[in-house]
């Protein structure tokens, strides 16, 4: 399946929103209670493609690029998590939403998780979907950096590809379509100097003020689901624990056979485990 097959028959919209100054790509389906989905490091919209279909028979979908991300403005200053969090606010308001549910898969889990703690009032529930900075191993950060970089200033097909393939657990997954698209984003002069401005988290010391703590996480009130998976080159399972333990209350879910993209990988079980978890608190 294709992308666009993917939306084919769906009726959505692609559009831009200001968010306070900076010009944010939306892609929009389905009605009802709204649901914001927030991609990763070096992602976009079309990491939600395949999840769409099935979401939007439940909620209004909302996925956006982020701070930086895909065709949204990149404005040139180091993205920390409270950058990210700032401009998921301005979208929300920019869109007169009072409160939303959001879902986000790794740097997006993490800005979710801070959005709630930061923001209190504006998250109805929480699906955090591999998040990141779990364990902040340098080795780890070193290697998305490198990854990151080199797929975005040396822009080709392999680099592009290499970069995605890291995220999954069956390589098989990463179609040419995808892979184009990812460097039509990683190939804008503008990307190509905002890239070391996403990479700033993968820096053990500005990351410092971001990481997982009880005097935070705590500060999260509304339900949480934690969704892991059994080949996530990022963390194990049982690091999962601990940030379960933080944050009161907190679900734990794995899918298997899926890597960093359980969503693109797992696309039934990811929708039925997230749309489960958010109806339940309707």
């Amino acid at each position: 399946m294709t992308i666009w097959n993917e939306l084919a028959d769906l009726e959505f919209k692609l559009y831009y929103v200001d968010a306070n100054g900076v010009k944010t790509r939306v892609l929009e389906a389905g009605e009802g209670e709204p649901l914001i989905l927030l991609h990763g490091t070096g992602g976009h919209i079309e990491a939600y493609a395949k999840n769409m279909q099935g979401l939007s028979k439940h909620f209004r979908v909302l996925v956006i690029d982020m701070l930086g991300h895909g065709y949204t403005d990149k404005p040139d200053k180091p993205y920390g998590i409270d950058s990210y969090s700032d401009h998921l606010l301005d979208f929300m308001k920019a869109m007169n939403l009072s409160q939303a549910y959001i879902s986000g898969e790794s740097l997006g889990g993490w800005v979710a998780a801070w959005f709630a703690a930061h923001h209190p009032g504006y998250a109805k529930a929480l699906v955090l979907n591999t998040p990141g900075n779990v364990n902040s191993d340098p080795k780890v950060m070193a290697g998305l950096k490198e990854s990151t970089v080199n797929a975005v200033v040396n822009a080709n097909y392999e680099n592009v590809k290499k970069r995605l393939e890291w995220l999954m657990y069956d390589k098989s997954v990463v179609t040419d379509e995808l892979v184009y698209n990812r460097y039509q984003i990683y190939s804008q002069p503008s990307y190509q100097k905002a890239v070391y401005n996403i990479v700033h988290l993968q820096e053990m010391e500005p990351r410092q003020k971001y990481i997982w703590k009880p005097e935070w996480c705590q500060k999260i009130d509304v339900p949480t689901l934690l969704v892991w998976t059994d080949h996530d080159p990022t963390s194990t399972v049982e690091q999962a624990e601990p940030i379960k333990e933080m944050i009161p209350g907190a679900e734990l879910k794995v899918i298997n056979d899926a890597g960093h993209w359980p969503q693109w990988e797992q696309v039934e079980e990811f929708n039925t485990v997230l749309t489960d978890f958010m109806l339940q608190h309707v």
